[in-house]
């Protein structure tokens, strides 16, 4: 055999060898799932396409789908209320949720008829109210808002149930508002348009919808007053702090005073721990690159995540947190 023959046969080996190794690593790393996967296509419920949730959840289920070459995808939803009704139902696998709306959820109070069978698998980061209104408007706290338009969220989300006892804490009567109930895309567009006064929304910071108006329109928040948030946390499940927009945040030249919640994802009680465990590896494996398009996912901590009451920890993220200990 002559040396251009040879050659050209190691090169067909090295080619070979190349191949297996690279169909070996992927048949190993779909293998590595857990068994109680099925081909079904599941669901993250996340919340509107302008917030946190939706980016969120849109970059841990592609994370999910490379790790473990399952289907899944982020829906659009309404919020923190539409999302528990959805981990509740079967209709979604993940959800983003508020901790007082998740509080509610498995006690069956507030906006939940009765308990819905909801666990939580981390706490992701704290979440922020934001009550927005353009910088040139008349209106300077929160009792100027009466006989304005306004929206306090989407119907069945979490930032109606926080605006409503805000409102009420601040002894506003929130019938002399009028509220169009929007989700935040439509709210970011309706004050850009100032066809409503100002608007209600709770989630990370920086929130991208927010941020992006910032640059066009500029905006105020107004300040929550700290004996709110702790009459608030006397009536209801004492989930709430008090906390503070930094300076430069949506170009903001002071610092305002405003009201956190922390933010969890949940599944359903009957979802495999297995499963579970998956999830969990997948979404801190990614923390670093999720964080790069959601900068709220560089604020995971496996320390922190553990702190979900008054909502239980499925007993598959008790067994991947107890892990990571040993």
């Amino acid at each position: 055999m002559s040396v251009g023959a040879r050659s050209g046969v190691l090169v067909r080996r090295i080619v070979a060898v190349g191949l297996a190794v690279t169909m070996l690593g992927a048949t190993s790393a779909c293998s590595t799932r857990a068994t109680e996967w099925t081909d079904s296509t599941f669901e993250i419920a996340g919340g509107g396409a302008n917030g946190v949730y939706y980016a969120y959840g849109s970059e841990l289920a592609s994370e999910l789908e490379a790790a473990f070459d399952v289907e899944i995808s982020a829906a659009e939803t309404a919020g923190s209320v539409d999302n528990l009704l959805r981990v509740g139902s079967g209709e979604a696998l993940l959800a983003f949720a508020q901790g007082d709306a998740a509080a509610d959820a498995v006690a069956g109070a507030g906006a939940f008829d009765e308990p819905l069978p909801v666990q939580a698998i981390a706490r992701l980061y704290d979440e922020y109210l934001h009550v927005v209104v353009r910088a040139d408007s008349d209106i300077e706290e929160l009792a100027d808002l009466a006989g304005r338009t306004v929206s306090l969220g989407a119907e069945n989300s979490g930032v109606n149930v926080i605006a409503g006892r805000v409102l009420d804490a601040a002894e506003v009567d929130a019938a002399s508002l009028t509220d169009r109930q929007l989700d935040l895309a439509e709210s970011i567009s309706a004050l850009e348009a100032s066809e409503i006064d100002g608007f209600f929304w709770v989630g990370g910071i920086p929130t991208p919808g927010i941020a992006e108006l910032a640059e066009t329109t500029p905006v105020r928040l107004l300040a929550i007053d700290q004996s709110w948030v702790n009459e608030i946390n006397r009536r209801y499940s004492d989930a709430y702090r008090p906390s503070d927009f930094p300076v430069g945040l949506y170009g903001l030249d002071r610092s305002e005073p405003t009201m956190a919640v922390p933010n969890y994802l949940v599944t359903g009680a009957d979802t495999p721990d297995a499963i579970v465990r998956d999830v969990l590896t997948g979404l801190f494996d990614a923390r670093t690159r999720i964080a790069h398009t959601v900068p709220a996912a560089a604020l995971l901590d496996r320390r922190q995540a553990i702190f979900t009451g008054p909502v239980e920890l499925h007993p598959g993220a008790i067994e991947y947190y107890r892990a990571q200990r040993d």
